[in-house]
């Protein structure tokens, strides 16, 4: 019996006051350069709201839009924004910075943040509107601090700004004088993963009626690691956002590895619930403000807006099979191992084509591959070209030198088992998982059959090795099959041998 894909949800947070003040590249070159031409050029090149809503790739995460409806969008995207676009998707939603800033104060266990008083009044008024958090979640804000304490806090106490549309309204507090991994840009870092993990659980659970109560176990996925001086990625976020998001009867702990961690976590808890030593697996992953701008550079110096504004999130549930929803074949797992190198057919060989041969299954078989689903609109400009393309390019060259796939047919490869990137670069988030929620959607619709979730990581980022990661797991439509219960199982046919050879037994110590 394999594990089922119960539900998915999806969240971004556009974030452009966090990507001018917090996104890496921001913060480097201000360091080195604060009177950059970049810099000075920012601000001229962050959406609005409203154009982030609309933008179509946002608009697929989501779940209002499908991807293959990109297809028959005019690029550059970004000048055909959808109208009439919802903030509110099938599967999740587009929160305004505002908002999230609430969020993160909600989500502070340590009174870190600080939000000025006029600034919270506005806020808790559009946070108790919202349609999943409410007003019992606004009243959780307070009444907010004077813009006088705030300003003392960063001046005197080395706290990190919070801003909306350039205006001070907040700040996060360091929360050790001397603890680096403590200080204020961490916490502010740390606070924005786990307030995005809890906006994409609860909307996992509200969207998808699910009992916090019956969840088992939580996975966190993201980039991030929460920590000390002593144990600096200790974490752990998993257990954090499940207090919040209300997942009273779980545990849970922290998974890491770059890129590629969420189709890890994916796995581990299909095996976890295969095993039976839970029932319900709830893997989650917040957003890195580090991400945001990353490419900033590229997009100014061309001219286009800057599309790295948003955070990114997702939540995906793992249950026992139901009969209905889809499965994850946990025997069809594909890995890269230590020895096999880090060349572009070594790695699809060993995450694609192995899994496929223990299940006889040609590349052919597969109906849509999802692999790593950054938007080309943020990584052509950057030099680092269409990546779901090049991998789709390389699975179909393989696919015509196994003779599964013929020359004429490779051109159409990508369109056919594929689909366009409409992941934002939030490092973890676009690797194979944003498919999850739409392919679940069509297996039920009957539309697909089978589906590939491959996820990659760049492991030599950490400088411990230069090694390479990935893994994959096919996932696939429930047959409707479900074991059912027999007069005696096997467990309870082994107790009755053994309590006969134990009455046998004493029977011949009797006589």
């Amino acid at each position: 019996m394999f594990p089922v894909v119960k539900a998915a949800s999806y969240v971004l947070v556009h974030a452009p006051d966090i990507l001018v003040n917090n996104g890496s590249t921001q913060t480097m070159e201000r360091a080195a350069n604060p009177n950059s031409e970049y810099l000075q050029k920012v601000r001229q090149h962050l959406r609005k709201y409203e154009d982030v809503v609309a933008y179509p790739p946002n608009q697929v995460y989501i779940g209002n839009k499908r991807p293959e409806d990109l297809w028959e969008i005019e690029q550059p995207w970004y000048q055909n924004n959808i109208p009439g676009a919802e903030r509110y998707g099938s599967m999740g939603e587009v929160m305004p910075q505002d908002e999230f800033y609430a969020l993160m104060k909600i989500s502070d266990a340590f009174d870190l943040v600080r939000l000025e008083k006029g600034f919270t009044a506005s806020v808790k008024k559009k946070l108790a509107e919202h349609r999943l958090l409410g007003r019992e979640m606004a009243d959780k804000l307070g009444e907010g601090v004077d813009l006088a304490e705030i300003e003392a806090l960063i001046k005197d106490h080395h706290a990190e700004a919070m801003y909306m549309d350039g205006s001070l309204v907040g700040c996060v507090r360091r929360a050790h004088d001397r603890d680096i991994n403590l200080s204020a840009h961490v916490m502010f870092e740390n606070l924005v993963t786990k307030a995005s993990g809890i906006l994409s659980l609860v909307n996992l659970f509200k969207l998808n009626s699910i009992d916090p109560g019956s969840i088992d176990y939580v996975i966190e996925c993201s980039e991030e690691a929460c920590g000390d001086m002593n144990q600096r990625g200790g974490g752990n976020f998993a257990k954090a956002i499940a207090e919040v998001a209300g997942c009273v009867n779980a545990t849970g702990s922290d998974l890491r590895g770059f890129c590629a961690a969420p189709t890890h976590a994916l796995i581990e808890a299909a095996a976890l619930v295969k095993a039976g030593v839970y029932k319900n697996v709830a893997i989650v992953a917040g957003g890195a403000t580090a991400k945001l701008g990353m490419n900033g550079r590229d997009h100014v110096a061309k001219g286009i807006p800057l599309l790295e504004d948003v955070l990114g999130g997702f939540a995906v549930l793992i249950s026992e099979n139901d009969g209905v929803n889809p499965v994850l074949r946990t025997d069809l797992v594909g890995y890269h191992t230590v020895g096999t190198g880090s060349s572009p057919q070594a790695v699809i060989t060993s995450l694609v084509i192995a899994p496929l041969e223990k299940g006889g299954l040609k590349i052919t078989d597969i109906d849509k591959y999802s692999v790593e689903m950054q938007n080309p609109e943020i990584t052509v400009p950057a030099g680092a070209g269409d990546v779901p393309a090049a991998n789709y390019k390389m699975i179909g060259a393989l696919g015509v030198k196994r003779n599964e796939l013929s020359r004429e047919d490779l051109g159409g490869f990508a369109k056919k088992h594929g689909m366009p990137g409409f992941a934002p670069t939030q490092g973890h988030i676009p690797s194979g998982v944003p498919f999850i929620g739409h392919c679940r959607d069509m297996m039920l619709e009957g539309r697909l059959q089978k589906a590939m979730i491959v996820g990659k990581g760049s492991l030599f980022l950490g400088r411990m090795t230069n090694l390479f990661d990935g893994v994959s797991i096919v996932m696939e439509k429930n047959s409707g099959k479900v074991e059912q219960e027999t007069g005696i199982s096997e467990e309870k046919i082994k107790a009755m041998i053994a309590q006969s050879m134990r009455e046998f037994a004493a029977q011949l110590l009797a006589e």
